[in-house]
């Protein structure tokens, strides 16, 4: 049974106690349904996929009457493609204790939707779900349509992930990624000890990078924070995948880790925050 994988993510989101408490879900293609747009909104995520293919995709219009004076033609043909909002409003209730429901834990979001979508066509909550979805990536693809600075964003976070997951298996080497074991227990670890691993590298790759550009700033070079915002963490050349080995060093204590690097990153920000302003007017 398929299960699109933004609702893995969004399971993740809502298991999340850090401190760090993201809004906005990023997948591809295969990421994002009626569906899964539909539980997103309602658990209060903003689903942002990147999707190939848009000359295939529907956009709904609000009503039979509705027509637009220079983008008519994305809805087709007038009067066809219609949200039903009378369906919305009769299962408001019911999608909100789904929601809730999911949130609290009580069902999973995957499991919900194997259940909705091995459910009949006509069961009344899929439908709902489905006409929910259909309002929400349709206003989500006039987004994408409408706003650049938007586009960029969700093409970068969706190449990061992607980013990745190369260098999460080119850790994971052994056996070539494959896990063999049939134990839903021993599979759960490994895929953890591939995680811990990959995140403990780009930490050690993220201090390698700061202690080279304090170098650079005690030798008198001016580090620009855009030229910072291209170098990526998942770098792999200096890395022996089979380790070495010296006893010597087990006793040895690590420096403290100095989270400080006197690089002034205002002028990124500012330029997050004038196309965020941009996109409000």
């Amino acid at each position: 049974m398929w299960v699109w994988e933004a609702v893995y993510i969004i399971e993740g989101l809502l298991k999340n106690t850090s401190e760090v408490q993201p809004t906005t879900v990023h997948a591809d293609t295969q990421g994002q349904s009626f569906p899964v747009f539909a539980l997103a909104h309602l658990l209060g995520f903003d689903l942002m996929p990147r999707i190939r293919n848009w000359k295939e995709l529907t956009f709904y219009r609000p009503s039979r009457q509705s027509e637009y004076v220079h983008i008519d033609a994305l809805f087709g043909e007038p009067g066809r493609h219609v949200i039903d909002f009378d369906l919305i409003e009769s299962q408001f209730r019911h999608l909100m204790r789904v929601a809730v429901s999911v949130r609290e834990g009580t069902i999973s979001s995957s499991t919900l939707l194997k259940r909705l979508r091995s459910g009949p066509r006509k069961n009344a909550t899929y439908a709902a779900f489905r006409e929910v979805g259909r309002v929400i990536r349709t206003v989500q693809l006039l987004r994408y349509l409408s706003d650049a600075p938007l586009r960029r964003r969700v093409t970068a976070a969706t190449n990061k992930v992607e980013s990745f997951n190369r260098f999460s298996q080119w850790i994971g080497f052994g056996n070539r990624g494959v896990i063999a074991d049939n134990d839903p227990i021993e599979q759960e670890k490994a895929m953890k000890f591939n995680a811990l691993l990959t995140n403990a590298v780009i930490f050690h790759n993220a201090l390698d990078i700061a202690e080279i550009v304090r170098q650079l700033l005690e030798e008198g070079w001016e580090i620009d924070p855009e030229d910072l915002s291209h170098i990526s963490p998942y770098l792999t050349e200096h890395i022996n995948r089979f380790g070495e080995y010296s006893t010597h060093e087990l006793g040895i204590q690590p420096e403290a880790y100095d989270p400080k690097l006197d690089v002034d990153f205002t002028p990124l920000r500012e330029q997050d925050l004038t196309a965020s302003l941009g996109q409000a007017a």
